[in-house]
């Protein structure tokens, strides 16, 4: 089983014939950024055509067992999310209708503060914010994911202990390993798996030890050290693959309305737009090069098949649906 917790890619039919290529059973897509919620539904609308248009390639994924009939019939199951609360504007009840239209995970912070935590970016992290305690609360009641891959680290250790349920950071990896500021220290790490949740590694080289020039190897073996110090049954990949997408999209991705500027963020002002990246991972048909790298590190079979994909299933099995409550 394969299952990528995060990409953005610029869909078209042949990113979904290379997911079957690289055997990929299920894939957490991004479908907004800084959009309103009006303009959200309006994603939602589009993917709604690709599933009519391509229903051998892909179909819409709710529950895990969608993966199930995904792998039984030969396609890609798509469970979609937000970078950012954006969609629920300043209304917790679009919080229900946005998971009974489909959502699964929602971010709750882009970078920068919002009104329910702060971003990695600012330069003071006052943690969750009293809306945010409410969203947080009722995110888990409906089963939409707690998602704070681009939190600072106040508010995603707030986050974890607030949650009645386990969160996810969905695509970023170890600030020892390289001190982008969009990567999570240990100690923010073991807030969120020591709860049962769960880190997705992301192959964004700006997430990257070394960047473009990372290596399979050394990728590989900063999620082997991750699994001894954390547990592999709490890992995944989260690949961040942002897949033919025209520079400028980077900008709407930083900057969305929220400045007249241009946020180059982590990436190198003289060249905002998309870095290259590794050459052992370039799209979904290379997920049996990262499989590979996995098992030279010695893992266990088990723990390789985990982090592959078996991890974010049971997660997707535990937490896409209501909360359950005593005398419920």
């Amino acid at each position: 089983m394969r299952i990528d917790g995060l990409q953005y890619a610029n869909w078209s039919e042949k990113i979904f014939r290379q997911m079957r290529e690289g055997g990929v059973d299920a894939v957490h897509v991004t479908i907004a950024y800084h959009e309103t919620f009006r303009e959200t539904v309006l994603n939602f609308e589009r993917w709604n055509r690709w599933f009519e248009q391509y229903p051998d390639l892909i179909m819409k994924g709710l529950t895990s067992a969608d993966i199930d009939h995904a792998r039984d019939t030969g396609r890609t199951a798509i469970f979609f999310g937000f970078q950012n609360p954006s969609p629920i504007e300043d209304d917790i009840g679009l919080v229900e209708i946005l998971h009974t239209l489909g959502a699964r995970f929602m971010q709750l912070t882009y970078n920068n503060q919002s009104l329910l935590a702060t971003g990695c970016y600012e330069e003071y992290d006052a943690g969750l914010t009293r809306m945010g305690r409410e969203v947080v609360a009722e995110m888990n009641r409906v089963g939409l994911v707690v998602d704070m891959s681009h939190s600072g680290d106040r508010s995603t250790i707030e986050a974890a202990e607030h949650s009645t349920r386990p969160i996810a950071i969905t695509h970023a990896n170890p600030h020892d390993w390289h001190p982008a500021l969009r990567n999570k220290r240990a100690q923010v790490i073991r807030a969120v798996t020591e709860r049962g949740g769960m880190l997705g590694f992301s192959l964004y080289p700006h997430h990257l030890k070394d960047g473009s020039d990372c290596t399979l190897e050394s990728f590989c073996e900063m999620i082997a050290r991750m699994a001894g110090d954390f547990g592999a049954e709490h890992l995944g990949i989260g690949s961040d693959l942002c897949q033919d997408q025209p520079d400028s999209v980077v900008e709407w991705m930083r900057s969305g309305r929220w400045t007249k500027g241009v946020d180059y963020g982590e990436g190198s002002a003289a060249a905002p737009g998309f870095p290259l990246m590794p050459a052992w991972f370039c799209d979904n048909r290379d997920f049996g090069r990262l499989e590979t790298g996995l098992r030279a590190t010695g893992l266990s079979d088990d723990d390789v098949a985990g982090i592959m994909g078996g991890n974010w299933y049971r997660f997707f099995a535990e937490n896409f649906g209501p909360e359950v409550r005593p005398g419920t």
